[in-house]
């Protein structure tokens, strides 16, 4: 049985920042789930381009408002446009490119990633995790 604090990664080489979100990465593909579980920070006033075409991520958002605009294949945006709040859950299950924003408020959410993230993860150039192994 795994039973883990927040607090617990807080500040160790597991709570990883990026200019625009700060992704406290609580279970990892070293626990042996089959996934990993991120509590991430959108930082309000932000727009980041992510294309997880490595993943699949579902977000759960506990606090914060934003949006999540669909991009096409080549990055750019569609005017698809859903809106994020407390309560709304979206998973990228066809590893869809898109751009998230926090508008009114920084934006929590909680990530499942599979394959499980191993914590050294950040975005590259394509907004994409590479696979580590």
């Amino acid at each position: 049985m795994i039973v883990r604090k927040l607090e617990d990664v807080l500040n160790t080489k597991y709570d990883v920042s990026g200019d625009n979100w700060r992704s406290r990465r609580i279970l990892l593909k070293s626990d042996g789930m089959g996934y990993s579980l991120n509590d991430t920070i959108v930082k309000k006033g932000t727009e980041t381009y992510i294309w997880y075409k490595h993943h699949l991520e579902a977000c759960y958002c506990i606090e914060g408002e934003g949006e999540l605009e669909v991009a096409d294949d080549e990055g750019n945006k569609t005017g698809e446009i859903y809106k994020i709040e407390p309560g709304t859950v979206y998973a990228l299950n066809k590893h869809e490119r898109h751009y998230l924003r926090a508008t009114t408020a920084d934006m929590r959410l909680i990530c499942v990633f599979n394959p499980p993230l191993t914590g050294k993860e950040v975005h590259d150039e394509e907004g994409t995790y590479q696979v580590v192994e």
